[in-house]
């Protein structure tokens, strides 16, 4: 699916579900002064009921049910069965008599969910005496309140009823049942829900797509670099036999410092300084910290040019970029200058599998993991010759391109998702 036909398909399903913006529909249909949401479908002109959350949930505390499944409340996964988040914790029955009882459909308030919203519950299971239970007292949409619970206005109520606890924070039932809410009557919960269903399933199934070209990308390279899968010159003529090379006699390596960062005078000019989480695509083009010519001077960054490969060796391990402009690193790097006619930038950058792995093998460190330079430069590598290294990374960066392009169109579907939630919700 192109970038068009995915803006295509939230324009045609808005349409097919009859969506229409509140501040150009007719006055008389409760436009803008009643408790309704900018985007609504057509045919429900029913104001919103607001009213306080005990109207609608109440407090559960069932007890004293040990040979349940523990369950564990997450944000990323909803409500799932503790031993799938590979803890192996052991037990004492005489503590889970204490663990209060979760039936499918309950809603969970979390220590966390002041940043999440509420966790809904599709298992039966028991959790931690320190979560809060809720069960609904009327007839409602679950697959609504999953969203609603989810919104940015909702998370922001819930933060001012958090109350400081120890290290973290939680929501008490008696400081939630007091919190107001805006809601439509259960056809048009279950009509929202169903929308935004649609929309979820085809965010997943973009996932899954994403996910899928990674794996056959992962498999090319073993491939390739396995030399399983050979490339032939344009006449049809194999190419020579690779070589062996250490990464030192291909590459310069270079380290990389930080500035006094007490000192104002070498920060926020115009060199790019790079830190090891910015590193998250193939090239990189722009720093979120910038550093002066003085702080230059005064520590033991450098200069690096176009085309250098960063490689991260501190902490985080073997994660790469290649440099489209001038640039710095701070110390959690090791960078990689090609020697230019022994190897190229996006031979290197494809190597990352190998370098990574190599990576984590000789790190060293109590604090944080850590690679030498000298430990890094003894990595022995497989080199083929400059034409095979370009028909290798051209053939690659098509498969990048194809992957980013399916990338960028889940970006836009989860952002389209984003702004219905922002809409469509009061």
């Amino acid at each position: 699916m192109t970038n068009s036909e995915t803006k295509n398909f939230s324009q045609n399903v808005s349409s097919s579900y009859h969506l229409e913006d509140r501040d150009k529909c007719n006055k008389n249909t409760c436009a803008n002064t009643c408790n309704v949401p900018k985007l609504r479908f057509k045919g429900y002109n029913v104001e919103w009921k607001k009213v306080r959350t005990e109207e609608i949930f109440e407090n559960v505390t069932i007890k004293n049910k040990p040979s349940l499944p523990v369950l564990a409340v997450t944000q990323e996964r909803g409500t799932i069965l503790r031993e799938s988040c590979g803890i192996n914790i052991k037990y004492e029955n005489e503590s889970l008599k204490s663990y209060k009882l979760v039936k499918p459909g309950n809603f969970i308030i979390s220590l966390r969910s002041f940043q999440g919203g509420l966790e809904y519950s599709g298992l039966e299971g028991i959790v931690s005496p320190a979560y809060t239970i809720l069960n609904n007292k009327q007839s409602i949409s679950y697959d609504f309140f999953k969203y609603y619970f989810k919104t940015y206005n909702f998370i922001k109520s819930l933060n001012i009823a958090v109350e400081g606890i120890r290290d973290g924070k939680q929501i008490s039932y008696n400081s939630f049942k007091d919190i107001k809410i805006t809601f439509p009557n259960i056809e048009e919960q279950e009509k929202i829900a169903s929308f935004l269903t649609l929309i979820d399933k085809k965010i997943e199934k973009q996932k899954e797509l994403v996910e899928l070209l990674k794996k056959y990308k992962r498999g090319l390279l073993s491939a390739i670099f396995s030399q399983k899968l050979k490339f032939k010159d344009d006449n049809g003529n194999d190419y020579p036999a690779w070589e062996e090379k250490r990464l030192g006699d291909i590459c310069k390596i270079v380290g990389g410092g930080t500035p006094d960062t007490n000192n104002v005078k070498y920060w926020g000019d115009d060199i790019n300084w790079f830190t090891p989480t910015e590193i998250i695509k193939k090239y990189a083009d722009s720093s979120n910290r910038k550093i002066s010519r003085l702080g230059l001077l005064k520590s033991s960054a450098k200069i690096l040019p176009i085309g250098t490969v960063l490689l991260t060796t501190r902490a985080t391990l073997g994660e790469m970029s290649i440099l489209s402009i001038e640039a710095t690193t701070n110390q959690g790097f090791q960078s990689l200058i090609p020697v230019k006619d022994e190897v190229s930038s996006e031979f290197i950058y494809y190597c990352q599998p190998i370098i990574k792995h190599f990576c984590y093998k000789y790190a060293n460190g109590s604090t944080f993991l850590e690679i030498s330079k000298q430990t890094l430069a003894k990595l022995k590598l497989m080199i083929p010759n400059k034409d095979e290294q370009n028909k290798i990374s051209d053939f690659l960066s098509k498969f990048d391109n194809k992957i980013q392009q399916e990338e960028c169109i889940l970006s836009y579907l989860k952002t389209y998702k984003k702004g219905l939630l922002q809409q469509m919700f009061i």
